[in-house]
């Protein structure tokens, strides 16, 4: 691959609503450009950007993947982005590196909740962004009514710059609005050949071009004071208007085609070259001097000091860690060393790559604006900052979701306990929503992740990658046990086996506590009936005992023990006897004092439209849960519940199916309230039955 500078290159992140064709789009692009020499299909598992296994295997993608194509001396820089919900991870990683997003949608499903996230995601992070109406060839699609949907969505910043020639099977071609250029494909050939606007489309395309030259002249005062005077633009000057229009964020051109026959896509990468921003073009990027101690924004430019910023990585079998950065300033090249700003931490620069799909393309220096590989960094992560020593900067890291899903992982075969660490850790490497906890009360490895299908997907990944088999399941609820009256018992040991007898006595007060958690123990002892040495040897008998409770041997808290009388002898006392004194009265005390089973409880908001409000409110009740309140918010509603933990642990399927995947929810640990009588027999039962196993 030849080299190039920043302004000939194109950085465009394709998202949108699961098949909705974003990875056919990168696929007909990559094939008309003859960067592969076949066209890959999803369904057979043989496209570029969906090299991962479980991509194959799954027939959708699961991570941004990087692919770069050459069209008219201009260097393509496509990052292809899941359209499944689960992977929004990878969607920010992804759009971390691109100077424009170009959102899909299908000619036939029109505006999806896909595309709607979609359009927040861009908006959120300021980017530019454009829309590719794809599948018109398709039975039952409609580019004008696609058009006018995405209009009364988002405004009249959508604006068409191509037209379709045809309809469904009739789809044949597409129009430059701009130069009113029409292609039709040719499918002997199979290829698009210039010829005349249809003469039914040369009043819609007149109609078109005045749209674009009114946003255009819009975004300019000197382009307004022309258009006014004369009443139109050159193309010259609408293209400039659009780049900058694009990149302010008040234009959104829409282009069209059909990827999977590859119809307009010569059209589709004529306007990525003239009218997407290069990254000179792209707004300054905020950052923090480390030197100076101050905010300042970095423009993107090859001649400045190097600086990049990491926002991704792949543990790749082969090659090892591969840290994908995108630079922003200056130029990086091999056996160079670097500096972390993030770590402070120096690291030496020996391969790099251009990365296309899963193919590592060997590169000596990689320029601003340009997206590459560096493989087997020492201390480098996902969000890191990389730098020269006499330029240290810090860019804005990544903000990810908190994974809000989590299930117990589970070796199937025992030999491969040790293997799941490993494997997890790695895996966390490469995605920063996925997280891994050791339960050490339950004994069981938890994993957190953003829904079901992440999980699942994390599950084959550990068996394809690492070679261990395991499965998930619900983890086990943390419930504990406590009291409910207050009783005074006796704990007496005693024991005479000839020589030195065991002899401890111990009166204790068990009380209901409730200002804290933990076992509040008072020595209440007078006039030495018990003496002092022998009291902790009491203390510590009751915190080991309030590891297992008297009803299903869960921990007991919010438990006050008061021993305030007793009794010793001379000989036989010791610390051992004293201690399982206490452990008798302990027992006897809990089971006299009315031991109740008490369970974790959530607190929950779930974020709704507000048409989805019914449903969930009355799933929360159904789970047992309590609505405190609601409250407007971005996009809707939002609902603010208490929710037992044990109803909640599917709750990001149940909500996905609930809301057409339009809610969001967060959830956070609470306190420990009193399991219902009946819930609390099911779950005293199941436990002792397991424990008998």
């Amino acid at each position: 691959m030849k080299e190039y500078k920043t302004k000939n290159l194109r950085n465009v992140a394709i998202i949108g609503h699961r098949g909705s064709g974003k990875t056919t789009i990168t696929e007909s692009i990559l094939f008309f450009t003859k960067s592969t020499d076949r066209f890959g299909k999803v369904e057979e598992g043989t496209t570029v950007s969906d090299y991962d296994l479980e991509e194959r295997k799954r027939k959708f993608s699961i991570s941004a993947t990087i692919v770069p194509c050459e069209w008219e001396n201009i260097k393509i820089n496509l990052i292809d982005i899941p359209g499944y919900f689960d992977f929004i991870g990878e969607s920010i990683q992804g759009l971390r590196a691109a100077d424009i997003v170009m959102i899909a949608v299908s000619g036939t499903s029109g505006i999806q909740v896909g595309t709607e996230k979609a359009w927040n995601y861009v908006n959120e992070y300021k980017l530019p962004k454009a829309f590719y109406i794809n599948k018109l060839d398709r039975e039952n699609s409609n580019f004008d009514k696609v058009l006018n949907g995405l209009k009364d969505k988002f405004g009249n910043s959508v604006v068409p710059i191509q037209y379709p020639i045809g309809y469904e099977n009739d789809f044949t071609g597409v129009v430059n609005v701009i130069s009113r250029r029409a292609r039709i494909y040719n499918p002997i050939t199979r290829e698009m050949q210039d010829a005349k606007i249809p003469s039914e489309l040369v009043d819609k395309i007149d109609e078109c071009k005045k749209m674009i030259v009114e946003a255009v002249a819009e975004t300019d005062e000197v382009l307004l004071d022309k258009y006014l005077a004369e009443g139109t633009l050159s193309d010259e000057e609408i293209y400039h208007g659009l780049i900058k229009g694009c990149t302010q964020g008040d234009i959104a051109p829409v282009m069209c085609g059909s990827a999977y026959k590859n119809i307009g896509t010569e059209t589709l990468l004529e306007d990525i070259v003239e009218c997407f921003p290069s990254p000179e073009n792209t707004s300054a990027v905020k950052a923090k001097s480390i030197t100076e101690d101050k905010d300042i924004e970095v423009i993107i430019n090859e001649k400045a000091p190097f600086s990049a910023f990491v926002f991704k990585t792949i543990i790749d079998p082969f090659v090892g860690k591969l840290s994908i950065f995108k630079v922003l300033s200056g130029s990086i090249k091999i056996d160079s060393t670097i500096y972390n700003s993030s770590k402070d931490k120096s690291e030496r620069i020996s391969t790099m790559y251009f990365l296309k799909g899963k193919t590592q393309i060997p590169v000596d220096e990689i320029i601003a604006g340009d997206i590459g590989a560096v493989s087997k960094l020492q201390y480098t992560s996902t969000g890191d900052t990389l730098c020269t020593n006499e330029y240290k900067l810090k860019y804005e890291s990544m903000l990810f979701p908190v994974p809000n899903m989590s299930m117990a992982v589970v070796a199937k075969s025992k030999k491969d306990e040790d293997k799941i660490s490993t494997g997890l850790t790695k895996l966390m490497q490469e995605d920063a929503t996925f997280k891994v906890l050791r339960d050490v009360e339950n004994a069981e490895t938890i994993v957190s992740g953003i829904g079901e299908t992440h999980l699942d997907v994390i599950a084959s990944k550990l068996k394809n990658k690492f070679g261990v088999d395991v499965t998930l399941e619900l983890p086990k609820v943390a419930y504990r046990e406590t009291i409910k009256k207050t009783v005074d018992v006796q704990g007496k040991h005693k024991k005479q086996s000839g020589g030195h007898g065991q002899y401890g006595d111990v009166r204790i007060k068990f009380e209901p506590r409730y200002d804290g958690d933990e076992l509040e123990f008072v020595n209440k002892v007078v006039g030495g009936v018990v003496p002092k040495q022998y009291i902790p040897a009491v203390e510590k008998g009751l915190r080991d005992c309030i590891h297992h409770g008297v009803l299903a041997g869960y921990p007991v808290i919010r438990l006050k023990a008061s021993l305030h009388d007793g009794s010793y002898h001379a000989v036989d006392s010791s610390e051992m006897a004293f201690k399982m004194a206490a452990s008798l009265a302990y027992k006897k005390g809990l089971l006299e004092a009315e031991s109740i089973l008490l369970e974790p409880i959530m607190h929950v908001e779930v974020d709704v439209p507000k048409n989805f409000m019914g449903d969930i409110i009355g799933d929360i009740n159904k789970k047992r849960g309590r609505v405190l309140g609601m409250k407007h918010c971005s996009g809707g509603e939002r609902v603010i519940a208490e929710v037992p933990q044990a109803e909640m642990f599917k709750y990001a399927t149940n909500l996905k199916s609930m809301t057409q995947a339009r809610g969001n929810f967060s959830i956070r640990f609470e306190r420990y309230e009193e399991v219902p009588s009946l819930e609390a027999v099911k779950i005293i039962g199941n436990t002792k039955k397991v424990q008998s196993v």
